[in-house]
């Protein structure tokens, strides 16, 4: 099982999702941002890295939102949300097709990787 972690990063009534690049696994599904974890590192310190790679800032990670267990095809990820806030730095566009800003409301609007389907219920339950 690989261990992946992600971010759900609020700006007040809407959250970031990232496009997954056409050259990628799932590509031009949206998704939280975020990466698998190396060996070595602890999940909040995988998510710092990988949202400085991807988005060029530095996160302030909180506690989890959610985590789930999710078999593809070709891998079965554990993937761990962290509720997360930006701490410093401007996104930037290095790693995704798009980047976008959402509400709740907008969710069914975006075709999600299947590993986020159950996270998208509790945010749209909950709000």
């Amino acid at each position: 099982m690989t261990e992946v972690v992600a971010a759900l990063i609020w700006d007040n009534d809407k959250f970031l999702i990232c496009q997954r690049p056409a050259h990628k696994d799932r590509p031009l599904l949206w998704e939280f941002v975020g990466g698998k974890v190396e060996p070595n590192e602890t999940k909040e310190q995988a998510l710092m890295r990988e949202c400085q790679e991807e988005l060029a800032v530095t996160l302030s990670v909180g506690d989890v939102f959610m985590d789930v267990v999710h078999e593809y095809p070709d891998i079965t990820v554990h993937l761990t949300l962290f509720n997360a806030r930006i701490a410093e730095g401007i996104i930037q566009k290095l790693e995704h097709r798009d980047i976008r800003w959402i509400s709740v409301k907008e969710v069914s609007e975006y075709d999600f990787c299947p590993a986020d389907v159950e996270i998208l219920r509790k945010l749209t339950e909950n709000k």
